[in-house]
């Protein structure tokens, strides 16, 4: 696979472009000011939201702060009101929720699964409130709650190729053929479109939408073709790491604002086998700095990580061997429906702790991971779907590492270990892809082209979408996004 466009940098020019990316989350450049942010930073992940919102009046009410001071000081204010959308179940309101998988339950058994942290809660300025998909998530982390559900109730179904498919045997059959390493070609016509509600802003009002579009990646996707719309439409370029086409539309009183894009593109599957014994040491390159370094907020070797890389990596040397383990190690995370990753101040570090983690978090964890160990480790995200008479398709996070001799090769700890005797098939998705999913993004946290100028919903991933106007962003309550496909097989190269 082609790496991301960029010029080689120095560990420390990667350093400050890194320190310019937490603004994003609304982190101020400065030491003071970092400092005395971070301490307020801490307190909203703690719930303490009153002791953090006078912090932020007392500071906002300087006239001394910089536009970039004011707006990352006023986008703490906003992270709050978000996780307020998060956390939005009270007790009776999380009960109400599981007791239609479990009729009988019993205030004790909530109390245990409680105090265990199977029930994701934040106390906020005291009073206890819940994660809204913290109900459903329980079944998904605890074995006793999945046996107590009521007889009939079906059980959470993951996608087509979370499991062994007939797919799986075709991209290695294909590979051990000859055929190479991007193999089973599919084209796919694809219909994006975000859909705003009525009366979200006042009528007349100009609305622009960022749609998540897919850059062209050798090997992995390509012969992209833009359907349309034919008029209005500016498509970023491909060396945007977060590809968007962005829209603009007045709203209409009364009336939803629809903006739609269509396009095609040839989607390969990717099998590249790995030899563990010719597995080399990582080679010293300027092209590989970026992705041995710390990437804040998200990215960042805390001690914890620390102490969790040696618990697991032990003496190991072997770059491959480091990788699996801790490849394994992550996919040992059971999956849970996440918060929003904005509301999160290092989402690396909330994998580690959480109990339960979503792809994004998953792979976010395992790149920190890797970097840590001295093995390049990057980001990927974007859609995954199905051939059409399974109408499915899903945001999926992944990412790709890099190892000599080989290059680098994907890797999708979230789908982790297929079960099979087959090594191939086994280990897939430590060094393959399949053909269903579309990358949008290969790096997190990067700027839109043409450039936001609101915080965004999503300060980290781009795959639903974005949307703004001249008063502000409009977040996700305030609009819908759809994602259909057609998929038909392709020639291949």
């Amino acid at each position: 696979m082609d790496l991301p466009v960029r010029k080689p940098r120095s560990a420390s020019t990667f350093a400050r472009r890194a320190a310019t990316a937490c603004l994003l989350l609304g982190m101020a450049s400065g030491q003071a000011p970092v400092l005395a942010q971070d301490a307020v930073i801490a307190q909203i992940d703690q719930g303490q939201f009153a002791v953090a919102e006078a912090r932020i009046s007392e500071r906002l009410a300087d006239p001394a702060l910089s536009d970039e001071q004011r707006a990352a000081w006023t986008f703490q204010r906003e992270r709050m009101r978000r996780m307020k959308l998060d956390f939005s179940l009270d007790e009776a309101g999380a009960k109400a929720q599981l007791r239609r998988q479990i009729p009988d339950l019993r205030d004790d058994e909530f109390a245990r699964w409680d105090a265990a942290g199977l029930l994701e809660h934040l106390d906020i300025d005291g009073e206890r409130r819940w994660f809204k998909r913290a109900p459903s998530n329980l079944f998904r982390i605890s074995a006793e709650a999945r046996a107590r559900r009521a007889p009939g109730v079906p059980p959470p179904v993951g996608g087509p190729y979370e499991q062994l498919a007939p797919h799986h045997h075709e991209v290695v059959a294909a590979t051990r053929s000859g055929a190479g390493t991007s193999v089973v070609p599919r084209r796919v016509e694809v219909t994006q479109s975000i859909t705003v509600k009525p009366d979200a802003v006042p009528a007349g009002e100009l609305l622009q939408a960022w749609i998540p579009y897919p850059r062209w990646i050798r090997g992995q996707q390509e012969d992209i073709t833009w359907i349309g719309p034919t008029q209005g439409a500016v498509i970023a370029p491909e060396t945007a790491l977060q590809r968007t086409v962005h829209l603009q539309q007045k709203a209409v009183a009364g009336k939803p604002t629809r903006f739609e894009i269509r396009y095609a593109l040839t989607v390969y599957a990717l099998h590249v086998p790995i030899d563990p014994a010719r597995v080399l040491t990582t080679p010293e390159s300027d092209a590989l700095l970026p992705f041995l370094a710390e990437q804040p907020p998200h990215v960042v070797f805390t001690p914890a990580l620390r102490a969790f890389s040696q618990r697991v990596v032990g003496s190991e040397t072997n770059p491959y061997r480091i990788a699996r383990k801790l490849f394994d190690a992550v996919d040992q995370i059971p999956w849970a429906g996440a918060r929003e990753y904005s509301t999160i101040s290092n989402i690396s570090d909330y994998a580690l702790h959480a109990g339960h983690a979503d792809c994004g978090q998953q792979t976010l964890l395992l790149i920190a991971l890797l970097r840590l160990n001295g093995i390049p480790a990057r980001w990927q995200s974007g859609m995954v779907y199905s051939d059409d008479a399974v109408g499915y398709n899903n945001l999926h996070d992944w990412g790709a590492l890099y190892l000599a001799p080989y290059g680098w090769v994907p890797m999708d700890v979230t789908t982790g270990r297929l079960d099979s005797t087959d090594p191939a098939l086994r280990d897939f998705y430590f060094g393959s892809l399949d053909a269903y999913r579309i990358a949008f993004n290969d790096d997190f946290q990067q700027p839109f082209q043409p450039a936001k100028q609101h915080p965004r919903s999503d300060t980290v991933d781009s795959q639903r979408g974005e949307v703004e106007w001249a008063g502000g962003n409009l977040y996700f309550d305030q609009w819908t996004y759809d994602f259909q496909s057609h998929v038909t097989p392709a020639t291949a190269r």
